[in-house]
């Protein structure tokens, strides 16, 4: 079937219909992931039409770019953004936009979702609200959330949060349908509650997960922690999610459409990963990190957030986590992956990324629909892909 079939037609025939049992797995997911609020409950981030803020253009053709791939054979940009499934790619350049591809049926005003991307967007916010005072990094996590005594969380920090150093019994196996992983997806509300007994919504589910080992030792990759920090950040203030990151982040930056975030039956914010954005409000917040918190003419974010997210980040705990394999030499520090060169990056399964170069002033935003959440064994070409980029548009 093609892309286009999808969900078209009063009622859709049975092959062409989009599901909660089937929205991730190709090809619906090409539908699904850019029609995340047909599909899922959702909270709206509101923009402003009082201070959009305008991208400048210079259009380059990039699809001609040529790069060697991970393997060593020499493709180009355009049979990479095709190979990868990429729905919607945005390349800026000190601030202007010098590419921009939309597929799939992507169109600009699409919101798409950015899965584990939106970790990286609730740190900024969380950063946002360390600096007033609200928020403690250093605090138990008890403080603001009582609700997580006895379980893993029960002597953790919000920095063992931001930094996914918590010590708990928990394995992040995308293709296992039983256990907690498959548990946790049932109280989110991504897949049909099959347990009886099984929460079912997301904050009955976070105080269930059990310690093992110490807080802060090494990185242990665990969505629920980001779900959990979202609480936090909600208990902190007194109020929702959507609307700190509407008020705090996407007004004043001058997003050009409205966003919004997927959340469980009782309204608490999938933080970890449903995040929905447009492809060029993407990249505008790609740029506003790399400008050190500034968007627009304002200061959004806290300077000393962005640097110390950049300049630190535990390496030994890094080594000794579960992606060091995969990512030599690259460090995680308030849920962005911080590169040895000084690149940082907020990464999503499926394809989603938000690729931050200071060095050579460009930001990379890429919207993707690929077959497989994560899969180890496809040696990816990104990021040659990216340098290549980099390279081309300051030359």
């Amino acid at each position: 079937m093609s892309d286009s079939q999808l969900m078209q037609g009063f009622p859709p025939s049975l092959e062409n219909q989009v599901t909660t049992e089937n929205w991730r797995t190709a090809p619906y997911s090409s539908w699904a992931f850019r029609n995340i609020r047909q599909l899922l409950p959702t909270a709206p981030i509101h923009t402003t039409r009082d201070h959009e803020w305008i991208l400048p253009r210079e259009p380059q053709n990039l699809t001609e770019l040529s790069f060697q791939d991970i393997q060593g054979k020499e493709t180009s940009l355009g049979d990479f953004l095709i190979d990868n499934d990429v729905d919607g790619f945005i390349v800026l350049r000190s601030g202007t936009v010098v590419f921009e591809y939309y597929d799939h049926g992507l169109l600009p005003e699409s919101p798409h979702i950015l899965f584990s991307v939106s970790k990286s967007m609730t740190a900024i916010l969380c950063g946002v609200l360390v600096d007033r005072g609200f928020i403690d990094p250093d605090a138990l996590i008890m403080e603001y959330v009582p609700e997580v005594e006895n379980s893993a969380y029960e002597k953790a920090t919000v920095r063992h949060l931001l930094d996914m150093t918590v010590g708990i019994s928990f394995d992040e196996d995308y293709d296992n349908e039983t256990g907690d992983f498959a548990r946790y997806r049932m109280a989110t509300g991504w897949i049909p509650l099959t347990e009886p007994d099984a929460p079912d919504n997301l904050r009955s589910f976070l105080p269930t997960l059990k310690q093992e080992g110490d807080h802060g030792k090494s990185f242990h990759y665990v969505s629920p922690n980001s779900d959990l920090l979202g609480w936090v950040l909600e208990r902190s203030t007194g109020r929702s999610f959507s609307e700190l990151f509407s008020q705090l982040i996407w007004q004043p930056m001058g997003a050009e459409y409205d966003a919004y975030i997927n959340i469980d039956r009782l309204g608490a914010p999938r933080s970890a990963g449903g995040i929905c954005v447009t492809l060029r409000d993407f990249g505008r917040f790609g740029q506003m990190c790399l400008n050190a918190g500034l968007a627009n003419g304002r200061s959004i974010v806290p300077n000393w957030w962005i640097r110390d997210m950049r300049q630190n980040g535990d390496q030994n705990a890094w080594d000794a986590g579960n992606f060091a394999e995969f990512m030599p030499n690259w460090r995680y520090r308030s849920k962005w992956y911080i590169s040895s060169t000084g690149v940082y990056a907020g990464l999503g399964v499926f394809g989603q990324f938000l690729y931050i170069d200071p060095a050579a002033d460009v930001v990379i935003a890429r919207f993707s629909s690929r077959p497989k959440a994560l899969d180890p064994t496809d040696k990816d070409s990104s990021f040659l892909a990216y340098e290549a980029i980099c390279q081309s548009v300051n030359h």
